[in-house]
């Protein structure tokens, strides 16, 4: 269903009490009774997984899959599947400038890619009341996985012209990507950026911002919105090339500030963020995570444009338990 979604983002500034909205998708599996494999690879199981985690939270909107496998796959990376765990990519696929001069960019469909957007047409006529957020990968962080995480970062600065060819095509695919989603009825997408995190400022605006610009400014209007995630440790040095780049939602991970990131995020912008998704989702308590997150809000309840979340995607042997104490914890900050 179409929403306007500019207006669905000033309401959530306006309203008085702010809808948690964590990276919620694979803890699923333990409610329906599957695995990873089973997830990653069937629409429908995806379907199930939106339906569960929206009939056992309160989250304003609804978040199909974050894996950030699935592109890399489509351009023929390597996928190292497991019944118990994320799938990873293995490898490079590029060592030479002539390999990035050759690289394809592959069809829309490619791989496991539409399963994904199957799942998000399902999700949106499943859920007409509330806005559909697909999930993918951002244009540095993909680029990182077809030439190798830590070799991109050496490439950038030795070879930059390779790295500007492969960006320039992983952005091309990512619009189309988008594109598709957005012609089944998603409301937006939530961009992962992570690898974005560990440039400096320079680089980061050269390498990444840039490009997500490009590719925001291609498919973002007021019925489609993108959500950018930045979970590295470099975010706040690189805040001023972030907030340029045309999203009205920014998603930081714990290794920063909150409170301190807030203050740099424009009033007509949101804010979300950032309970460690591992040392707290995953090991904490539901005592520990009532009391980080009642710090969180103490933080962070002042500014009007945040919204509370986890810090990146919540780990997907994380206790029910401790998902629903998070939810409870916002919920007592208000009440």
């Amino acid at each position: 269903m179409k929403i306007n979604m500019y207006d669905w983002v000033d309401s959530l500034i306006a309203a008085e009490k702010k809808p948690p909205f964590p990276v919620l998708t694979f803890p699923a599996i333990q409610k329906l009774g599957i695995t990873i494999n089973d997830l990653v690879r069937s629409s429908d199981n995806q379907l199930k997984m939106m339906r569960i985690i929206a009939e056992e939270t309160p989250m304003p909107a609804v978040a199909g899959m974050m894996d950030l496998s699935v592109e890399a796959e489509a351009f023929g990376s390597t996928v190292r599947f497991s019944d118990n765990e994320v799938p990873t990519v293995i490898g490079h696929i590029m060592e030479e400038e002539e390999d990035a001069d050759a690289l394809e960019i592959p069809e829309i469909g490619a791989g496991r890619t539409q399963i994904y957007i199957d799942a998000i047409g399902k999700a949106v006529e499943a859920f007409p009341d509330k806005p559909v957020f697909a999930g993918c990968i951002g244009p540095y962080s993909l680029a990182g996985r077809l030439l190798d995480v830590n070799e991109v970062m050496v490439l950038s600065l030795e070879e930059p012209d390779m790295v500007h060819t492969v960006l320039e095509k992983v952005s091309t695919f990512l619009i189309s990507y988008m594109k598709a989603y957005k012609a089944v009825g998603a409301n937006g997408v939530l961009m992962a950026e992570p690898l974005a995190g560990l440039l400096g400022s320079g680089m980061a605006q050269e390498f990444s911002s840039d490009y997500v610009k490009k590719i925001i400014d291609a498919v973002q209007d007021e019925n489609f919105l993108v959500i950018y995630h930045n979970c590295g440790n470099t975010a706040i040095r690189t805040v001023d090339t972030i907030i340029s780049n045309g999203a009205r939602i920014f998603h930081f991970g714990n290794a920063i500030d909150m409170a301190e990131m807030m203050a740099h995020i424009p009033e007509n912008c949101i804010g979300m963020g950032n309970l460690d998704p591992a040392g707290e989702f995953r090991n904490g308590t539901p005592e520990s995570i009532r009391e980080k997150t009642g710090k969180l809000m103490e933080a962070c309840g002042g500014f009007r444009n945040f919204i509370p979340s986890s810090g990146c995607d919540i780990p997907l042997d994380a206790s029910w338990e401790n998902i629903s104490a998070f939810f409870s914890a916002v919920e007592n900050h208000y009440s």
